[in-house]
């Protein structure tokens, strides 16, 4: 398919509601995503809450703000971390009180601060059992404590975090770039190459016949004229809404002499399949400077007035005919086409109005 088609075939499909719905989530994923959640405005958190820190460091934070306030006897700053931590505050003050190194009197003293009585008076240890040069274990979580602020820190928990951070943006963005070739793949399969194996068979099938008859035509003028340096053959049959075929123009010795190609121009009437009531045949020489185009129109088309002063700016009209040769000229090519089977549509529109199934043989000589 060269590119006039592929641009048909993209224009034709983002009609459709299913294929914009698509396309606009594949768009919306790619912007939202890595372009500014990752790449443009990613977020950022800087000096969070601690009501959003896990649960084992706010209790922790508790901790050291019950110490702090043991130590400074500073009520303001205790009740403002009090609040810090949220809902959660009532039930993690349950939890400080079962911890060892803290002493009864000074959990006593921080609840009657914040009004949250003692949950099990027996169950706070007096004084710390553990020995002050024991090691803290390698997970332990330190809690600088300033005169305004408390900032949690952690040891191997944050780099594990940090690299799972890293990992999370990578392992979505694979996830992606996955989905897009899915969907991508499934999208050429769907609107390229399934319709173009359908439209190849349809025309092995309605052109097996008429391709003997070609043969057995072109085989006079061969018999008069030169043998031509290309030759093609192309068929329209009704449901090929993207019709579009085009070839190069090659010598003998493999050299670039020009295109030439046939394509829908007219239709008729509304609704799918489409009613083409004329085609466009066209032939470019690398060594003219215009590409001559010429139109085939129904028998109806070509005598209502209308279409044909609407295809004039494209190209000469011509009225298509079983058996009738059009030729086009350029400066060093000379393009012969033949129509051999041409079958109209029978519908409420005009009779001949518009094409069912028409065959063409192209035969291109080098100007003399």
């Amino acid at each position: 398919m060269n590119l006039k088609g592929t641009i048909e075939v993209v224009r034709q499909s983002l009609k459709k509601p299913l294929v914009i719905a698509i396309v606009a989530f594949i768009a919306g994923l790619i912007i939202g995503l890595p372009v500014l959640g990752w790449g443009l405005v990613p977020v950022k958190w800087t000096d969070a809450a601690p009501e959003h820190l896990r649960e084992d460091v706010k209790v922790d934070f508790l901790s050291m703000t019950i110490e702090s306030y043991a130590s400074n006897q500073d009520s303001l700053l205790a009740l403002n971390r009090w609040k810090e931590l949220g809902d959660d505050a009532p039930s993690l003050f349950d939890q400080v009180q079962s911890q060892s190194h803290l002493k009864a009197a000074d959990i006593s003293a921080f609840g009657l601060l914040v009004g949250v009585p003692l949950a099990n008076e027996g169950a706070v240890a007096q004084e710390p059992t553990k020995p002050a040069d024991q090691a803290q274990p390698a997970t332990e979580v330190t809690v600088i404590v300033s005169a305004d602020q408390t900032v949690p820190t952690t040891t191997t928990e944050e780099v594990t975090t940090e690299g799972k951070a890293k990992f999370k943006p990578l392992l979505l963005l694979g996830i992606l770039l996955l989905m897009l070739l899915l969907v991508g793949g499934a999208l050429l399969y769907v609107l390229v190459l399934r319709k173009r194996t359908g439209n190849l068979l349809q025309t092995k099938r309605h052109t097996e016949q008429p391709v003997q008859e070609v043969r057995e035509t072109v085989h006079s003028v061969e018999t008069d004229n030169e043998t031509p340096i290309a030759r093609f053959m192309t068929t329209f049959a009704i449901g090929d809404d993207l019709y579009d075929d085009s070839f190069s123009i090659d010598s003998p010795g493999g050299e670039f002499l020009g295109e030439c190609g046939v394509g829908i121009s007219e239709t008729i009437g509304v609704g799918e399949p489409k009613k083409v009531a004329a085609l466009e045949i066209w032939l470019f020489d690398k060594n003219d400077i215009q590409t001559v185009t010429k139109v085939l129109m129904s028998e109806y088309s070509f005598h209502d007035p209308v279409i044909s002063q609407r295809v004039v700016s494209k190209g000469e009209p011509i009225m298509l005919e079983m058996d009738k040769v059009i030729l086009l000229e350029t400066a060093t090519l000379q393009l012969e086409a033949r129509v051999v089977d041409l079958t109209y549509g029978q519908s409420a529109l005009p009779e001949n109005s518009y094409f069912d199934r028409i065959t063409i043989d192209l035969s291109i000589w080098p100007k003399a």
